[in-house]
């Protein structure tokens, strides 16, 4: 295994603590789950430049990196439910999607690709506005942070579906007018 995918690896042995902490939190264990969090999520950046820089991209790590990150994402949204902040059915949408996708990327039988695809630039998107939702969930800010906290998380779930739409049906939000050159002919 690659030092890149032992870092997106590496990225889970935050999740315990953050679960843990997040069961019954104080100040200081949200400050503490705070730190956690960003500090697992900022290795989504390392193990990619590492990757790249060391030509060490596989397709393990194209499986395994936004596996991990789907884990690192709703572990925490899972704890927020149960604490009340945000409502499960705009986790739901985010897990929906996370599953969607996870199994039409590997799924050869639906892609026609025997090669796994890494994440467009929507995806990219999605992910830093979890991260940062979620940072912003975690962390006790006072009550007047409790609005944008919640508009970002919305932000999120909106970037999660439009990025699914867009990874899913690339070809039509990407081309909307583009038309064959057989149905052209045949016009």
């Amino acid at each position: 295994m690659t030092l890149p995918n032992w870092i997106t690896f590496s990225r889970l042995l935050g999740l315990p603590f953050i679960l843990y902490w997040l069961h019954n939190p104080t100040e200081q264990t949200r400050w503490i789950c705070f730190g956690v969090f960003l500090l697992a999520a900022s290795t989504d950046w390392l193990d990619g430049y590492l990757a790249r820089k060391l030509n060490q991209v596989t397709e393990l790590g194209k499986f395994l990196d936004p596996l991990v990150d789907k884990l690192l994402v709703l572990a925490p949204l899972l704890a927020l439910i149960e604490l009340g902040q945000v409502p499960a059915w705009g986790v739901f949408v985010i897990l929906g999607r996370e599953l969607a996708i996870a199994g039409w990327r590997v799924s050869p039988t639906l892609t026609g690709n025997t090669s796994i695809s890494g994440a467009n630039i929507w995806g990219k998107l999605k992910t830093v506005s979890q991260i940062v939702a979620i940072a912003l969930l975690i962390a006790p800010l006072s009550e007047a942070w409790t609005t944008p906290s919640l508009l970002l998380f919305w932000v999120c779930v909106a970037l999660t579906v439009i990025s699914g739409v867009i990874y899913l049906f690339p070809q039509k939000i990407n081309q909307p007018s583009a038309v064959s050159d057989s149905q052209t002919a045949d016009s």
